[in-house]
């Protein structure tokens, strides 16, 4: 009985979020045809400003009275910067019947199972569906100018079922950037194209890690403790913000040899390199002990915790201010351990593009 209770639990529930991504695609697939419409209606997109905001005026007018709510002149002006943005995606759109549409919604629900968008990294512009999202976090993109950028963060939405609020977060800290001065040229080509893909573990990295949501003020003196703590207490922001396959596993994670213990600050697990990832929490300068501390940390994982199938651990130091002078001198070339900064406020984004502008010959272009 238990049984049956629980396949008609999961089958009504993938029957409701099926409903709603249809609803969702249904409602994306009007506005941009709506876009699509008045842009047309534009003596075929030629652009008079005059013209449009009357036109715009008049219509949301008409339609308002007909059917209400959401059909004001901004509301219409975002659908028709909706379509000018995606309209590269005509094409898709009309070979796919409208049916077609919702059975490969639905497809990705069968009882009891994750959509695929959420167990598999594939960038969600490779599916049937020409949108993977919702309307209100498209508005958001819409926003975004930089090409490359904005796709990037419709991927990550997609792929990770970001929320509309999770969303402007990542934009906010600056996660295309921060990843982005974590790479070569063609890891940044590789983001904007396909988004993140964790294949080895330097995918794993950002520079910095923001962590504005412990809400620990950055001029008042913590220690590591509390700022372990605070991690602890904001877990779930905390992976989100580390990325992709992360688990947690443990906090002060102890091993003992040779009749002395010693303890891990965070252990996680990565199912998607299938290995562990160990981090250690600074907050004052960043010495070689430190260092050596952490090597120490990967080396006994490796050697008495990891099991043989896995690949090897990765080592963390997370500071305040890291010295990649003293990194390089103290660690051997091939040693799994990174060094990363972290700061507890938002970063200032036109910085973060100056930065990796200076970076690469403009490499999101």
């Amino acid at each position: 009985m238990k049984d049956l209770i629980h396949d008609i639990r999961d089958l009504i529930l993938s029957a409701r979020q099926a409903v709603v991504q249809a609803v969702d695609l249904i409602q994306v697939l009007t506005n941009f045809e709506i876009g699509r419409r008045i842009v047309v209606h534009e003596q075929q997109g030629a652009e008079r400003a005059e013209y449009g905001k009357a036109l715009l005026k008049e219509l949301s007018a008409e339609l308002t009275d007909e059917f209400g709510r959401g059909f004001s002149r901004s509301n219409l002006e975002y659908m028709r910067k909706f379509y000018l943005t995606y309209q590269d995606r005509t094409v898709q759109i009309s070979q796919v019947p409208p049916a077609q549409f919702l059975s490969a919604k639905k497809s990705q629900m069968p009882s009891g199972k994750l959509p695929e968008s959420r167990k598999s990294q594939t960038p969600s512009g490779k599916s049937d569906s020409p949108f993977a999202l919702g309307w209100s976090q498209y508005v958001f993109l819409i926003a975004i100018d930089n090409a490359d950028e904005r796709r990037f963060y419709e991927i990550e939405a997609a792929t990770n079922s970001w929320s509309l609020q999770e969303l402007k977060r990542q934009f906010s800290s600056g996660l295309y950037e921060r990843l982005a001065l974590s790479r070569d040229k063609d890891g940044v080509k590789q983001l904007a194209a396909e988004g993140q893909l964790v294949t080895r573990p330097e995918d794993l990295l950002k520079e910095p890690y923001v962590l504005e949501f412990l809400g620990l003020d950055e001029k008042a003196r913590y220690s590591e403790s509390e700022l372990e703590s605070a991690i602890i207490d904001k877990l779930e922001h905390f992976l989100l913000e580390l990325g992709k396959g992360f688990l947690f596993e443990a906090r002060q994670k102890r091993f003992t040899f040779d009749e002395e213990h010693f303890f891990v600050d965070l252990v996680f697990f990565n199912r998607l390199l299938r290995c562990y990832v160990l981090i250690d929490l600074k907050i004052g300068k960043l010495s070689h002990g430190d260092l050596g501390q952490m090597q120490m940390y990967v080396n006994y994982f490796d050697r008495f915790v990891k099991l043989e199938d896995e690949a090897p651990t990765v080592g963390i130091v997370l500071c305040k201010k890291k010295q990649d002078a003293l990194v390089e001198i103290t660690l051997p070339k091939d040693a799994n351990i990174h060094t990363r900064e972290y700061q507890l406020y938002l970063p200032d984004k036109e910085l973060l593009r100056r930065k990796l502008a200076e970076w690469g010959d403009e490499v999101a272009e």
